[in-house]
Parts: C-alpha cells; sequence; structure tokens
C-alpha cells in the first residue's frame, strides 16, 4: 500500500501509543484533530485532510467512541515491502515450531 511521508510519520506516532483527538461541530463533522504523542507533545502539519486519507485507507480506527489509533493494517503499512524471493523469518520460526 503506498503511504505518503506525512501518513508513515502519523503512523509511526500512532504505533509508538500516540492519539488522535478529533473536535467535531454540532452536527458530527470534523472541523478539527490534533495528533499527540504518548508524552502529550503535538505533532505540526497535521490537519483534517490527512485524518481523512488515514481513515479512508482504514490505516485508523476508533473504537467505542475513543481516540483514534493504528489498526492492524495500518501496522502492515509501515512494515517494509518484501521482495518477492525473500523468506519472511517469522512465518518461518512459526512454522517450525507448529511443525515439532
Amino acid at each position: 500500500m503506498n503511504v505518503t511521508k506525512q501518513e508513515r510519520r502519523v503512523l509511526e506516532l500512532l504505533a509508538l501509543g500516540g492519539r488522535i483527538d478529533v473536535i467535531t461541530d454540532d452536527k458530527g463533522k470534523i472541523v478539527e484533530c490534533s495528533f499527540v504523542t504518548r508524552e502529550g507533545w503535538y505533532l505540526e502539519g497535521g490537519d483534517v485532510l490527512l485524518f481523512k486519507r488515514l481513515k479512508a485507507k482504514r490505516l485508523i480506527a476508533s473504537r467505542q467512541s475513543g481516540p483514534y489509533r493504528i489498526t492492524r493494517l495500518g501496522v502492515q503499512a509501515l512494515q517494509p515491502a518484501q521482495k518477492p524471493g525473500q523468506i519472511n523469518s517469522r512465518k518461518l520460526v512459526r512454522e517450525r515450531r507448529n511443525g515439532a
């Protein structure tokens, strides 16, 4: 999946325990969002359009009306692309353990 540099930066922030706080208007439309690290620092350069792109790609999600966090698909988007002939060592170890 193609992920831009800004999207990758936000996903890495979320993967390390960050969150996205969203402010909505009376109609429920998203007016403002802020990207917050686990230490409480705010990431500059994040806007509503970036938030909407991440949400449209299903890289982030909110559960039970909580703050938006990274999804499994978002974590997979951060993984380096594997070359076609390359062996995934994690998969190989799991297969050995299951087979033995």
